[in-house]
């Protein structure tokens, strides 16, 4: 016997299945399509936006360091150290060697002009404008710094190696990189006109374009039948002079093997306690070493740079200072 079922429409069939769900989530499915519909959206515009950055980020962490921005180099000296000497009336009771021990702080005076080396004596009155033996109260002197360093910095033109076989590139080193434990000749530039010589030891990497900070020493005049003469040439000049360094520094980078300045022979640095330097006021010149020197950039200067425990040459406070007057052509106390 078959069974027969009646047929119900679309809209019973409809209802039936309404009235099977639950009441309370008729109501929760339009709300959570209210809350739904728009935060897929707006997550979808979110995603466009961070992706990128967030890839970017990655990549910025995985990828290549870029190499450092250059540090700015200074400007180039607008003046060049100034030599010279500086004013003294002599006092009762003075001599040549106490006068150059108790104002130049030359202890070795009594041995670098003694009487029995007559051509070094003879060669101190040329200097100081005045016969030692006969001197007077009231004579005007010239006395000059013995053995003095000049501070200067200034961008490197030209390095070439120094070895027995000539200005050679040393082997073993990087295609433009010159090996200087040796030693290397520095081209360097002062001015816009002006440009030194250095001799310089290093194992810090010099090339062309560098900046490089130095102290050094200053060529002395050579005086016949007198070992060690201890003065610059009145007439000399700072341009195209090849001097030793002592003190060395290149770009952001001191080198803390460099040689000593008490090191460069000859002078008078250790048994002195100091050494005199001269130099130029300013950011790109003596202000580069700290000194605390007050005076119009530009200015030349001398100063006495006293020689502490570990053997460097500092500037304390009180130490002489002076600046260099045009009109008398001496140096003068600073203010």
């Amino acid at each position: 016997m078959s069974h027969h079922y009646p047929r119900r429409s679309l809209a019973q069939l409809s209802g039936t299945v309404l009235r099977a769900i639950p009441w309370r989530l008729l109501i929760i499915l339009p709300i959570l399509a209210a809350i739904a519909i728009p935060t897929f959206v707006y997550g979808m515009h979110m995603g466009v936006q961070i992706l990128p950055s967030v890839t970017n980020a990655f990549y910025n962490l995985t990828g290549p360091t870029p190499p450092p921005a250059p540090t700015p180099q200074p400007p180039l000296l607008t003046n060049i150290p100034q030599f010279g000497k500086i004013a003294y009336t002599v006092q009762e009771g003075d001599n040549c060697v106490d006068i150059l021990s108790a104002n130049m702080f030359m202890s070795d005076a009594g041995a670098v002009f003694s009487e029995t080396k007559p051509a070094a004596l003879h060669a101190l009155g040329s200097s100081i404008g005045h016969d030692c033996h006969t001197l007077q109260p009231g004579n005007k002197l010239k006395l000059s710094p013995q053995y003095p360093l000049v501070a200067f910095g200034g961008p490197v033109l030209k390095v070439e190696a120094q070895n027995s076989m000539g200005l050679v590139p040393a082997s073993g080193i990087a295609q433009n990189q010159l090996d200087c434990s040796q030693g290397c000749t520095l081209q360097v530039k002062l001015t816009e006109q002006f440009q030194v010589t250095l001799s310089v030891q290093t194992t810090l990497q010099v090339h062309p374009g560098s900046w490089v900070w130095v102290q050094a020493m200053l060529q002395q005049q050579r005086i016949r039948n007198v070992d060690a003469y201890p003065y610059v040439s009145p007439d000399t000049s700072i341009n195209g002079m090849s001097m030793k360094v002592c003190d060395f520094q290149v770009d952001q980078t001191y080198d803390t093997n460099s040689t000593s300045c008490d090191q460069l022979k000859p002078n008078t640095i250790d048994d002195d306690r100091g050494s005199w330097l001269f130099g130029v006021a300013g950011s790109n010149a003596l202000d580069h070493w700290k000194y605390g020197i007050k005076e119009l950039p530009g200015t030349s200067m001398l100063l006495w740079l006293s020689l502490n425990s570990n053997g460097q040459l500092v500037y304390h406070k009180g130490n002489p200072v002076y600046r260099y007057d045009e009109d008398a052509q001496m140096y003068v106390p600073a203010s």
